[in-house]
């Protein structure tokens, strides 16, 4: 028998117990909204779906603070 090293099945950003790792933004005060892991942080982050991120930074530019106000006080409206 060798003494090889196996590489785990588990791509290495993966945490089995977490899930997927998801990547901080690049800029913690503005959203990007091209970019899917900007997306994916403040999504998280906010406790909302990509669609309601998206349609916040429409409605209220892309400034962090702007965002988390406007989900507070369920100032999106997806109709």
């Amino acid at each position: 028998m060798s003494d090889e090293i196996i590489a785990s099945a588990i791509p290495f950003e993966e945490e089995p117990h977490k899930g997927p790792h998801v990547k901080s933004p690049h800029n913690p005060d503005e959203i990007n909204p091209k970019m899917a892991s900007d997306i994916a942080y403040w999504s998280k982050e906010f406790g909302v779906t990509g669609q309601i991120l998206h349609e916040a930074i429409r409605t209220h530019g892309t400034h962090v603070v702007k965002i988390r106000a406007a989900l507070a006080k369920h100032e999106v409206n997806l109709t």
